[in-house]
């Protein structure tokens, strides 16, 4: 019997699928090849695909076709290889939850993210959780974070999973969307999912004392409906984010208000570094453009995204 279902789980060598008939364990038949990308998982939570229970065992099938995705956003696999890892496919939003402390998320890797959501034109939400712990200089911290995300056009939310502040928007945020839940490990994540929704019941584990860090409760990403409509994605937790396949170029495409200013660029192919005229540089010159985010760009259009992404692996 031929079926299309969705992948809510892979771990790589089995996919856990919902299908009208239910749900099925399900195996890769032959080779699914991905155009342009050469990925550590050919399919993906989220991804729709064709199914066959012909010929298998009882409550097993096999994958046969992946069928075409509206969208996925990927990373650059941990190894630093040419091969890369999709996190998720077909999602409306994609949400990092990030901390200022215990285990602090770095601003470059939070811009990697966003840059890699832009990139694949997934809505890009930055959470902040944990807030209930901030002393005054990261509450400070915070408020100058919250006002250049959204200066940049991102929504930016300031919950604690521990309190429940900012649960109510967290949950109106998720609704009737597919969400992907990601960030370093130890953020928070599945504590959140929990308090969104109680029957998911993940689990959840300390921060280590001595560094700071998160250990992996999360060992595969997950898809869960959600109760009021929607669907939640768990993700495990990401050590580092290095950027894929991206142009120099095109990097200030994908910074939303470096790209609103190069229109009033002397050049059109200003990569706004030494060039005469640029109007990213008179912005952040004039702390309109915040010089944290611009930073960021700089280094990226450098080639130092992978820097930064060694950095993070080590540090989370």
């Amino acid at each position: 019997m031929k079926l299309e279902g969705l992948v809510l789980k892979s771990t790589g060598m089995w996919y856990k699928v919902q299908t009208d008939e239910g749900i099925l364990e399900c195996r890769i038949r032959g080779k699914l090849r991905l155009k342009g990308i050469k990925s550590t998982n050919p399919v993906a939570v989220g991804d729709r695909v064709l199914i066959d229970t012909d010929n298998t065992e009882e409550g097993q099938a096999a994958i046969t076709k992946l069928l075409e995705r509206k969208n996925y956003i990927v990373r650059k696999s941990v190894n630093l290889s040419k091969q890369n890892q999709i996190l998720a496919a077909n999602v409306d939003q994609a949400l990092l939850i990030a901390t200022l402390s215990h285990p602090q998320t770095h601003i470059p890797f939070i811009d990697r993210f966003a840059v890699s959501a832009e990139a694949y034109s997934i809505p890009f939400v930055l959470v902040f959780n944990k807030v209930d712990i901030y002393g005054e200089e990261q509450k400070d911290e915070l408020e100058y974070l919250r006002i250049v995300y959204e200066q940049a056009g991102y929504t930016v939310l300031e919950v604690s999973a521990k309190e429940g502040t900012g649960l109510e928007d967290l949950k109106a945020l998720l609704q009737g969307k597919v969400s992907l839940l990601a960030g370093h490990s130890g953020v928070g994540k599945s504590t959140l999912a929990n308090k969104i929704d109680p029957r998911l019941d993940l689990k959840t584990n300390v921060i280590s004392q001595s560094h700071e860090q998160g250990q992996h409760t999360t060992t595969f990403a997950e898809m869960h409906a959600l109760p009021e409509g929607g669907y939640l994605i768990d993700s495990p937790g990401i050590r580092g984010f290095g950027l894929f396949n991206m142009d120099a170029q095109e990097i200030g495409d994908y910074f939303p208000e470096i790209f609103r200013l190069s229109g009033d660029c002397k050049f059109n192919n200003c990569l706004h570094q030494h060039e005469p005229g640029c109007a990213v540089k008179t912005a952040v010159e004039a702390h309109k453009l915040a010089f944290t985010r611009y930073e960021s760009y700089l280094n990226f259009i450098k080639g130092d995204d992978d820097e930064h992404y060694r950095k993070d692996i080590y540090a989370n």
